[in-house]
């Protein structure tokens, strides 16, 4: 099945997305070190005046007598926030509506509660579908205090207009390099350039140490996966992986067959294959096309193969008996183990809305930003939030994920290991359902070649950085 162009870029910046101290120098600190200030996930959020709790995390919501028009899109009674994703992109109707799904339930959830020091949040729900960042970030540029919670697939269109305006950001999600590692931006989850979690490789050497030396990755065309593939066999070769060179590049438009390209992986003797692509059905046929060909590999992806339609695909084909999926979030099949996992399910399902990780991402992006934002009290201004979320070294959104280090932008340390069987995903790695894996080895260094933008010494993205942007104050 040959693919547009334009479907194939919608798959791989989905992967690609898939589903960050207190003075201006300290992501340009030793990111890796030990932090010991600074909010935790788990911390009280003080000056709630709510006995509220999202799983771990006691809520930041509540009543209070905040005060002032301290900034744009703040006032006495409200703060003004965007959110939004892509879901009007007409090649992918409904595109991670599941991220503003979340983040009305959070807002109603927050709002019930007395708002954050009494300052009900109003939520603005854009819809860039795909090619309006831009045109979205312009209008949000206009009105709104910060963006929360978001996530569009091209938000290199919209990042020089982001850092102009001084629009302070906690998006759900970033792709391009210098949104990843862009000025006055700060994730739930983040997943920057310079560093990595190799949490998946090192876990599948403990799962399969008798297969180091067969496993192989599946190139692509794309330059975005082409980034990604570089950056993955650096992560294989730091777990003791010797990756084959099967020599298997596939079109990101599409083949006419894939027959071929198995037959490659079978005549390279490939008993474990890595793709960095999302679950397209381009990717869906390759698979195919392995069973055709008589091989059944371990077929190893990123978070994007834990899904309704992966799983409904094997339920009907069986040939994805062998996946294994890694994971920074909780699984939802856990919810009845993780009690935030429960209440972000049920939260949305309420109203209707659709429950999947890039969900709980922009869940934790939205708990992040409100942590701040009551920190903040009366004085609620963009330069207030920068100075407490760059001071915020722990962070799990109440237990939705492993613990990330939001202020100095850099990735978890841990991971567990999902395995698809019929329509059913369990989680294998550790064996303990709900828990982790943890290990600073997983952190590693990426290269430099790789990063796609120039960072300075704060480990910031030069880009469209000028003299106005807002730094952290000690």
């Amino acid at each position: 099945m040959k693919l547009n162009k334009t479907a194939k870029l919608v798959a791989a910046l989905a992967a690609t997305a898939a589903l960050v101290s207190a003075c201006s120098g300290d992501r340009g600190d030793d990111p890796s070190a030990t932090s010991t200030g600074g909010s935790s996930a788990n911390a009280t959020a003080a000056s709630s005046n709510s006995d509220a709790k999202f799983g771990t995390l006691n809520s930041p919501c509540g009543q209070g007598d905040a005060k002032g028009a301290t900034d744009q899109g703040v006032s006495d009674t409200e703060i003004k926030i965007g959110f939004g994703d892509d879901r009007g992109y007409v090649k992918s109707p409904g595109l991670n509506k599941e991220m503003s799904d979340a983040v009305n339930a959070l807002i109603s959830w927050c709002n019930d509660q007395g708002g954050i020091n009494g300052r009900k949040v109003v939520g603005t729900d854009y819809d860039a579908a795909m090619t309006q960042a831009n045109s979205v970030m312009q209008e949000a540029c206009a009105s709104q205090f910060m963006m929360v919670g978001y996530g569009f697939a091209m938000d290199q269109t919209a990042e020089q207009t982001r850092v102009a305006c001084n629009m302070v950001s906690v998006p759900g999600f970033t792709v391009s390099p210098d949104a990843t590692n862009g000025p006055m931006t700060f994730q739930g989850v983040p997943m920057p350039v310079d560093y990595a979690n190799a949490a998946a490789w090192f876990q599948m050497a403990e799962m399969h140490p008798d297969l180091l030396n067969d496993f192989d990755v599946v190139n692509s065309t794309m330059p975005t996966i082409i980034t990604s593939t570089t950056k993955t066999r650096s992560m294989a070769a730091a777990a003791g992986f010797k990756l084959k060179d099967c020599g298997v590049t596939l079109n990101y438009e599409g083949e006419s067959s894939y027959v071929p390209f198995a037959e490659k992986f079978k005549e390279c003797g490939v008993k474990g294959i890595w793709t960095s692509r999302s679950a397209s059905p381009a990717e869906l046929n390759f698979v195919k096309s392995l069973d055709q060909v008589g091989i059944d590999p371990i077929f190893f992806g990123e978070s994007t193969w834990y899904g309704e339609a992966v799983s409904a695909w094997n339920k009907d084909t069986g040939l994805l008996d062998n996946l294994n999926a890694d994971m920074v979030f909780q699984m939802l099949e856990n919810a009845d183990k993780v009690p935030a996992v429960k209440q972000y399910a049920d939260m949305v399902s309420e109203q209707g809305g659709k429950t999947a990780l890039l969900g709980m991402q922009a869940a934790s992006s939205f708990l992040l930003w409100a942590t701040a934002a009551d920190e903040c009290g009366s004085d609620l201004t963009r330069q207030c939030m920068v100075n407490e979320l760059s001071s915020i070294h722990e962070w799990d959104g109440g237990g939705l994920h492993a613990v990330t280090d939001p202020g100095k932008n850099m990735p978890a340390t841990c991971g567990l290991m999902t395995a698809l069987t019929g329509d059913e995903y369990t989680q294998v790695f550790p064996t303990t359902a709900g828990e982790f894996k943890c290990d600073p080895k997983y952190l590693i260094t990426t290269d430099k070649s790789i990063w796609g933008t120039e960072l300075d010494a704060d480990r910031i993205s030069t880009k469209y950085q000028n003299a106005n942007v807002i730094k952290p104050q000690s």
